[in-house]
């Protein structure tokens, strides 16, 4: 049975869009007919009828609360010994999102007809990306599946918590930045050209600090659009060349070699990367193929070419530890962490306490940068505005010299 998406009037012509399984395309038709509806259109839900955004690839279908909340309760019901048919039904009439009730639906349709849950999510890779089928599948055949989800819920919730507090972290400091841009452009382009055209009478020379603004403010007035033509382009240019991989693994790589941001990249791909590996070694995953699926989680291009000549290592009978130190971008806790797991045979838990190690640091960073910018910020503008009024009051204090 197959879940279908369909368009049909009432009785009182008025048009209604909802979801319907049926076995057929006819067969959803005749169900609709029953319940006094005349299908208009009835369309098989399927991955190129679902479309939106997705945390872990792009081009995705949900969103990564909906992801997690559907993972949430699928484990909760699966867990409770309800048939994973029914669980899913639970889970699309639970859901006021219609995406992910189509979604839903059509893994349903799939495990109905007898597939297993990780082949049915194939059917829609955006919305469930290779790490999540990978682990799903390896749940299933271990046995643990309720196990499974309710680790990928955890997985993902800590994710998106994390992606929160750092974008509320960040928001004060952007609006901040944007409004002190503002202010400063305005006073230069409208407010000083108004007040310093009084002295362009008087003849004599300005001061040096009223001079400079006034030119500042001439160049904003007559080349201020062209400045933002040119900074448009530049960023389309690089937004272009960023396509290329070798101007890509450059600008990673410079990326990594400054002193805070290399150090927040270096945590934050870190931090996915063993979280990731954790989950997938854990559920019984083989070790090269979790470091396959876990290089997709890493955005940093450098780090992401490490971990693949880490694997080719570890495939010679290498320990992964010394295959990650070698490329000296991973921090050495990490390393060390990962050492001590393979020794004492609790590898997926030391991944975890890792992964933990990155995230929490990574928080600090942000929360202590955003910490120390936002006054610095206040104190810089302060002293922008500081400049713009002496260069206005002092030729004000001077006016009498002037005229003379």
């Amino acid at each position: 049975m197959a879940a279908y998406e369909y368009s049909a009037l009432d009785a009182q012509g008025r048009q209604k869009k909802g979801l319907i399984e049926g076995d057929t395309p006819r067969h959803a038709r005749q169900l609709l007919r029953e319940r006094g509806l005349t299908p208009l259109d009835v369309t098989q839900v399927s991955e190129g009828r679902v479309h939106g955004g997705s945390p872990f690839t792009r081009g995705g279908s949900i969103s990564t609360a909906e992801l997690a909340l559907f993972t949430r309760q699928l484990a909760i019901l699966v867990r409770s010994g309800l048939p994973l048919d029914e669980a899913l039904t639970a889970v699309s009439e639970q859901s006021e999102g219609k995406r992910v009730k189509r979604i839903a639906l059509g893994v349903r349709a799939g495990v109905v007809e007898g597939n297993a849950l990780a082949h049915s999510l194939n059917q829609f890779p955006n919305a469930f990306p290779t790490l999540f089928r990978a682990t799903v599948e390896a749940g299933e055949q271990s046995g643990k599946l309720d196990y499974i989800l309710e680790r990928l819920a955890d997985y993902v919730e800590r994710r998106q918590q994390l992606k929160s507090r750092v974008s509320l972290a960040l928001i004060y400091p952007v609006i901040l930045t944007v409004v002190a841009l503002g202010v400063v452009v305005a006073l230069l382009t409208y407010v000083v050209p108004q007040v310093v055209g009084v002295f362009d009478s008087i003849g004599a020379q300005l001061p040096l600090l009223t001079r400079a603004l006034i030119a500042v403010s001439n160049f904003l007035r007559e080349w201020g659009i062209y400045l933002l033509i040119l900074i448009a382009i530049g960023v389309f240019v690089f937004t272009r060349m960023m396509r290329a991989a070798p101007f890509r693994r450059r600008v990673h790589l410079f990326v990594l070699r400054l002193p805070l941001i290399g150090r927040l990249t270096r945590g934050s791909n870190t931090g996915r990367f063993t979280r990731t590996l954790g989950i997938l070694f854990g559920s019984g995953v083989p070790i090269l193929d979790a470091m396959r699926i876990g290089t997709q989680v890493v955005s940093n291009l450098p780090m992401r070419e490490a971990i693949d000549d880490a694997a080719l290592k570890v495939r010679e009978g290498a320990s992964l530890s010394r295959s990650l130190a070698a490329s000296k971008l991973f921090p050495p806790i990490t390393v060390h962490l990962i050492a001590s797991g393979e020794a004492s045979g609790r590898l997926d838990e030391m991944l975890d306490r890792s992964a933990e190690n990155q995230e929490r640091e990574v928080e600090m960073l942000v929360q202590t940068t955003v910490s120390i910018f936002e006054p610095a910020l206040i104190v810089v503008m302060g002293g922008i505005v500081l400049l713009i009024v002496l260069a206005i009051l002092v030729p004000i204090f001077d006016l009498n010299q002037l005229v003379k």
